[in-house]
């Protein structure tokens, strides 16, 4: 009987992986019949879309006899459910019923152990599992390996939530009505100079762990002690617990916070993987083994979380960007090489030029008008004001004068995204909905074609653009992005109407013909460029940015430049940036 492999891609960055025969299992004499029916739930389970029979049959190679009769078996115990919409097959019911009684049953301190023993030995630190229990953060397990030196928890003691790094990891994902009751709750007390105390900052923190996956404290409870922690969830999505990191603020420097927050995440999801959760690769592919290209050139390592936003202000001859997590919006001098950085209270996105003069910038609040000069934001737009979870990422003008904008879930979990376009006057109209990560975007030449990315799908779409109405229509894919090798981000068209692409994890730019054909690939020396702007005297410089963002240690070590700002000189010049005309 020939039972094939059944071969799977996970998501962006994941490990490929097979569904593993029954030949090619121990399995017991007397279990082949069992073995083979759960190879067909795992196979239905592992397959990319739902499978009709046909499909199984070819993924299998079990006669038609003995699939009929295996499937109608999963059937009858509801492993399995037949969509009769489709005539395909899924998974079943009982699989969730059955998963409750798991973490019904789940020892968390028994499934986190090994992590704990592995974090403590390699940070040299504190490490330790907690959960929220009556309104605090209550340890329920740890591991020291800081010596004389090092900061220990007891088991069973009890912290604050708004203070620690394990409570705001659990208090940033948990549902917005559970975040709401809690916070009412908690009296905000001081505890150090660092503490946070007003509601609007803390709000702003929480965003902020939401969209990075962890949370740091840096002496907010007890000082000269740091902690970064990250969020456990079950099967349901559901945040658990935290597993983290304490140590002495003197060790546990801001930049060994955040490397070791990315391993923590690495650690949380494993943890999770360990009672039937998903893990979730967050490493990108390996390196290509082609050469970085000779002419790319890092203008600036400044080890940016999430650089994003580049926008090129011809009027000034600087480039403006931001760092969503820092978060902060940058003005950076080619000519001297000078960087001007202004910390902003909440989540930034992109900064774009305004006709008058100043800037607009589009924030966690919407779209807002920005003061460098004085870091003052002034509320404007906000179309997603009844949608806390959401936020802005990248965004451009049209000649009109229109902003056009895509927002997204801060923690990119749900396709609860949309993309809008502002006027002049500060109205708006939504002209697409149902976007995981709605990211760059840009006009062709003539201004008939509109460019847009939704990096979840891997594609980039084209449509047809009104430029009088502002208007999008005959939606199609113009390019789509195999996983294995990334996922497109921030784009810019140059003036020859050939679309530049940043693509995430895939250490490298795509430039495509105007018919959607690959033309041309630059190779960068970090795996995480996300979005580009033609600049300088002649628009013939292509700067960079690019993200640190959950890469681990031993990628940072590869790719040490990773959150710089790059250039690239190219012979096709860009075209100017729009400005909002509001």
């Amino acid at each position: 009987m020939d039972l094939r492999a059944h071969d799977r891609r996970g998501g962006a960055g994941a490990d490929e992986a097979r569904v593993l025969t029954p030949g090619e299992r121990d399995v017991p004499t007397g279990a082949a019949a069992l073995a083979k029916g759960l190879y067909l739930l795992d196979v239905i389970g592992e397959a990319p879309a739902p499978p009709r029979f046909r499909d199984l049959q070819v993924a299998t190679g079990l006669p038609k006899g003995t699939l009929a009769r295996m499937l109608n078996t999963l059937l009858t115990f509801r492993l399995i459910r037949h969509e009769e919409s489709d005539n395909t097959y899924r998974l079943g019911h009982r699989l969730f019923e059955l998963a409750h009684r798991v973490w019904e049953s789940f020892d968390l301190r028994g499934a986190g152990a090994p992590a704990l023993d592995r974090l403590a030995e390699e940070t040299r630190e504190t490490a330790a599992l907690c959960s929220i229990d009556n309104g605090e953060v209550l340890y329920i397990d740890q591991r020291s390996r800081g010596g004389p030196y090092g900061f220990r928890i007891e088991i069973g003691r009890r912290a604050p939530l708004h203070c620690t790094a394990g409570g705001k990891a659990l208090l940033a994902f948990v549902q917005p009505h559970e975040q709401r009751a809690l916070v009412d709750r908690l009296k905000l007390e001081r505890f150090t100079e660092t503490t946070i105390t007003e509601e609007e900052a803390l709000a702003a923190d929480l965003a902020l762990t939401r969209a990075r996956g962890y949370a740091v404290s840096q002496e907010e409870h007890v000082a000269g002690v740091a902690s970064v922690a990250a969020p456990i969830f079950d099967h349901t999505g559901r945040a658990v617990a935290a597993i983290g990191v304490f140590g002495p603020s003197s060790r546990l420097t801001r930049e060994r916070l955040h490397t070791t927050g990315r391993d923590l995440m690495a650690a949380a999801r494993q943890i999770s993987g360990n009672v039937g959760a998903t893990q979730m690769n967050i490493s990108p592919a390996p390196r290509s083994a082609r050469p970085v290209d000779p002419n790319v050139q890092c203008v600036l390592p400044w080890g940016a979380h999430l650089a994003e936003g580049p926008y090129w202000s011809a009027g000034e001859q600087r480039l403006y960007w931001v760092d969503i997590l820092a978060p902060s919006v940058n003005r950076f001098d080619p000519a001297t090489g000078n960087n001007e950085e202004v910390t902003l209270p909440r989540l930034v996105s992109a900064v774009l030029g305004r006709r008058g003069g100043g800037l607009v910038a589009l924030t966690q609040e919407g779209l807002e008008a920005f003061d460098f000069a004085s870091g003052r934001l002034t509320r404007l737009a906000d179309p997603e004001a009844d949608i806390p979870d959401n936020r802005f990422n990248d965004g451009k003008c049209d000649r009109q004068g229109r902003l056009w904008a895509g927002t997204m879930r801060l923690d990119a979990s749900r396709a609860s995204g949309a993309l809008y376009a502002i006027s002049p006057d500060l109205s708006w109209q939504r002209q697409e909905s149902g976007l995981t990560v709605a990211n760059g975007l840009d006009w062709s030449p003539d201004g008939r074609s509109f460019y847009f990315v939704d990096s979840a799908h891997g594609r980039i779409y084209a449509y047809d653009f009104d430029a009088a109405a502002g208007t999008l229509a005959n939606r199609r894919v113009f390019a789509e992005i195999d996983k294995a090798a990334g996922r497109p981000d921030g784009l810019a068209v140059d003036a020859e109407g050939f679309v530049w692409c940043a693509i995430w994890d895939g250490w490298c730019l795509h430039r495509y013909a105007p018919d959607g054909r690959l033309a041309g690939e630059v190779w960068l020396p970090v795996p995480r460029p996300t979005s580009l702007a033609f600049g300088g005297l002649d628009f013939k410089t292509l700067f960079i940015t690019s993200a640190r963002i959950r890469l681990p240690s031993r990628v940072l070590a590869e790719a040490p430049f990773s959150g710089g700002l790059f250039t690239l000189p190219v012979d096709v010049p860009g075209l100017p940036a729009a400005e909002f005309g509001g």
